[in-house]
């Protein structure tokens, strides 16, 4: 679909990615010519997935937690002592399905804090950095496409996406005369290993996901990766401060991705799925 030099010279950071949706965008913009850093909380899993990337590029693996500032500034500090980023992908996230009155507020602070504050957190490092410079930079975001509308059972989730997509819009337009592009994608399901299961635990879930789908399929990661390679090349260059939904048409059937489960779900479910406390350390 791509000439394999589309984004010869860019340097891209993804958080979030060494699993899942982050992975296989590294692993796509790799094969088109791009420099990748990676970040995430888990330095095995990090770099693990740079060992086996590896041969198709340049990868450099981050461990870094984007919910605290000072270890993404650190990061970009890092990063930029060799050159500064051209692309940031704020692909870290958090999610689980969970009735919200059982949610505590640790629950709801460890989902907006990886989803909405640190986005916040990178995309602030890159952009004073940027904008101090005069260098020309693009964001791109993963939402959901509930953000606009709300789920139930992921209500965090919601929050965090929805505060997300505000965030892409508005600096869209205060950094767009000034070289930055913001832009968004808002994935319907999309099976990846772990972060699947957490949202959909059940077979008969997937297939009243599929049911509900005009499509009846899920997306594929290499999909996600090739929209999210044409939205950071400069192929794109007038796109800014749009949210490319990429759901085979499902928010159009109906919307609130998750809010049906609730008919199907029994109570020995929910307590079976119930997020467990984790140790921090």
């Amino acid at each position: 679909m791509f000439r394999a030099d589309l984004l010869k010279d860019k340097r891209i950071l993804i958080t979030g990615g060494g699993t899942g949706l982050g992975k296989g965008m590294a692993e796509r913009f790799l094969e088109l010519g791009a420099t990748v850093y990676i970040c995430g909380r888990r330095e095995d899993v990090l770099t693990q997935t740079s060992k086996e990337l590896s041969a198709k590029g340049t990868i450099h693996a981050l461990p870094c937690d984007v919910r605290n500032l000072d270890a993404v500034e650190a990061m970009i500090d890092f990063i930029w002592n060799t050159a500064p980023l051209d692309v940031l992908v704020n692909n870290a996230a958090g999610n689980f399905i969970a009735r919200t009155e059982e949610l505590s507020p640790r629950a709801f602070e460890s989902v907006i804090g990886i989803v909405l504050m640190g986005t916040l957190h990178c995309t602030m490092a890159c952009g004073r950095r940027w904008l101090k410079a005069a260098h020309a930079g693009t964001v791109l975001s993963i939402s959901a496409t509930y953000a606009p509308v709300g789920s139930a059972y992921v209500v965090p989730s919601a929050v965090s996406k929805a505060g997300v997509e505000a965030f892409t819009r508005s600096l869209a337009v205060e950094w767009g005369n000034r070289g930055i592009r913001m832009n968004a994608i808002a994935p319907g399901p999309i099976p990846t290993q772990g972060a699947f299961s957490r949202v959909l635990p059940r077979s008969d879930l997937e297939t009243l996901a599929l049911d509900r789908n005009p499509l009846h399929r899920f997306g594929t990661v290499e999909e996600l990766a090739n929209l999210a390679a044409f939205l950071v090349s400069d192929g794109s260059g007038y796109i800014n401060g749009e949210v490319i939904r990429m759901d085979g048409g499902e928010l159009l059937q109906g919307a609130g991705e998750f809010s049906n489960i609730g008919r199907v779900l029994t109570e020995e479910d929910w307590q079976a799925i119930k997020p467990r406390k984790r140790s921090t350390a």
